[in-house]
C-alpha cells in the first residue's frame, strides 16, 4: 500500500492549523520550469532577451517587443512522462505603447490510484479483492497570468502581471494563491537587459483539507488531521542580459540571468544567508530565421553526495511565414539525477495581418 502512504505524505507537507502561515520554499515550483521550447532550449536565459508572446512568463515587459497579435502552445513531460505540463498564452498590441498578455499554465499528475477504501482498518490489511475498491484522482497545478506592458520610452519598457493559483489533490486538499510580478526591460542597440521581480507581494497560498474524505484513515492521522493553513512564496529577483552578433543573414544570441531567491535555499553554488544565487546561460545560431540551434545551461548546483551537478539544455525550431514550431531537450534535474529527461514542444503563431500591425 505504498501509493496510500505517498498520499497522506504529500498532504502532510500542506497540513497544519488553520491559523498557521509558513514561509514555502517550493509553494509554486510547477511554473519553475519555465515555458516556451526556444527558451527552454537556451537553459532559460530569457528575461533579458524574451520579445515574444512567452514574455508573459519570463519578463511581462518583453510584450512590448510584438508587432502582431500572437499566440503560443507547448507541452511537455516531466520526470519520465509522469508529470504532464501544458501551457497556452495570447498577447496582443494594444496601442502603439501598450500590450496585453494573458497566459494558462497547467501541471499534473492524472490516473493516481486511490486505495483507501481497500484498506480494512480493523485488520489493519487489505481487503478481499482490493482492487475492485480501486479509485483514481489527479494532483493538478493551475495559473493564469494577465499582463499589461507599455513601452516608457523608446528603449526602455515596463509591465505588471497578475496572478491566480489553484492547486488540488483530488477531494483531499486544495488551495488559492495570488500574487503579481513586475517587469523592466531596456535594450540598446545590440544589448538587452531584463529585471523580473517574481511575486513581487508575496503569494498568499491558502490551504483547505476535506477531513471527511480522510475520517475513515484515522489509524494515519491519530485524532488530528490534517486542516489547511496559509503558505506564503517570498519574492525571487530574476535578473537577465543579452546581445545579438549578425553574421549576414545569419545571427547569434546570447544570454546569461541570474536569479536571486530569498527562501533560504541552499542547494546552490553560491549563498549569502539567506539568499540563493541561480545563473543560467544560453546561446542561439539563426540561419536566416528559418531555422535555429540553441543550447544551454538552466542549472547549476553544489551537493556533497554528487558534487557540481550541471543541467544542460539543447533545442532546435524551424519558422515557416508566421509558424514557429520549437523543441528543446534537457535533463529536468541535473545529469546525476535519475528522474528522467523532459521534452518540451511549442508552437507559436504570429497573425501578421496589415489590420493588427501595432499603430505607429
Amino acid at each position: 500500500m505504498s501509493i496510500r502512504h505517498a498520499v497522506f505524505a504529500i498532504l502532510f507537507a500542506f497540513a497544519g492549523s488553520s491559523d498557521a502561515q509558513t514561509v514555502a520554499k517550493y509553494g509554486a515550483d510547477f511554473l519553475a520550469g519555465g515555458v516556451g521550447a526556444r527558451a527552454l532550449g537556451m537553459g532559460g536565459a530569457a528575461v533579458g532577451i524574451a520579445s515574444d508572446v512567452t514574455s508573459g512568463y519570463w519578463n511581462v515587459a518583453g510584450l512590448s517587443e510584438l508587432t502582431y497579435p500572437e499566440f503560443a502552445y507547448m507541452h511537455a513531460e516531466r520526470f519520465a512522462g509522469v508529470v504532464s505540463f501544458d501551457y497556452g498564452a495570447v498577447a496582443f498590441p494594444v496601442n502603439e505603447r501598450s500590450t496585453v498578455g494573458i497566459s494558462f499554465f497547467r501541471s499534473g499528475v492524472n490516473d493516481i490510484k486511490n486505495t483507501l477504501d481497500a484498506w480494512d482498518a480493523e485488520r489493519d490489511q487489505p481487503k478481499p479483492n482490493p482492487e475492485s475498491y480501486f479509485e483514481t484522482f489527479s494532483a493538478a497545478d493551475l495559473a493564469f497570468f494577465i499582463g499589461y506592458t507599455r513601452l516608457v520610452r523608446e528603449s526602455l519598457a515596463a509591465g505588471v502581471s497578475a496572478k491566480v493559483i489553484r492547486r488540488s489533490i483530488g477531494d483531499f486538499a486544495s488551495a488559492w494563491g495570488y500574487s503579481f510580478d513586475i517587469g523592466l526591460q531596456y535594450r540598446t542597440g545590440r544589448y538587452s537587459f531584463g529585471a523580473n521581480l517574481q511575486d513581487a507581494s508575496t503569494m498568499l497560498q491558502s490551504w483547505s483539507v476535506n477531513q471527511s474524505s480522510l475520517s475513515n484513515i484515522r489509524d494515519v492521522f491519530g485524532d488530528e488531521l490534517p486542516s489547511g493553513g496559509t503558505e506564503l512564496v517570498l519574492p525571487v529577483l530574476r535578473l537577465g542580459s543579452g546581445a545579438t552578433y549578425g553574421f549576414g543573414a545569419n545571427d547569434l544570441t546570447l544570454g546569461f540571468d541570474v536569479d536571486l531567491a530569498f527562501d533560504g535555499q541552499r542547494s546552490q553554488v553560491v549563498n549569502v544567508g539567506d539568499v540563493s544565487f541561480h545563473p543560467r546561460l544560453g546561446a542561439e545560431y539563426n540561419i536566416k530565421d528559418v531555422v535555429a540551434f540553441r543550447a544551454g545551461v538552466s542549472r547549476v548546483a553544489y551537493s556533497k553526495s554528487n558534487g557540481l551537478d550541471i543541467t544542460p539544455s539543447i533545442g532546435t525550431g524551424l519558422t515557416l511565414r508566421q509558424v514557429s514550431i520549437d523543441y528543446g531537450f534537457g535533463d529536468f534535474a541535473g545529469l546525476v539525477s535519475e528522474l528522467g529527461y523532459s521534452h518540451r514542444i511549442s508552437l507559436r503563431l504570429i497573425l501578421e495581418q496589415p489590420g493588427l500591425k501595432r499603430a505607429e
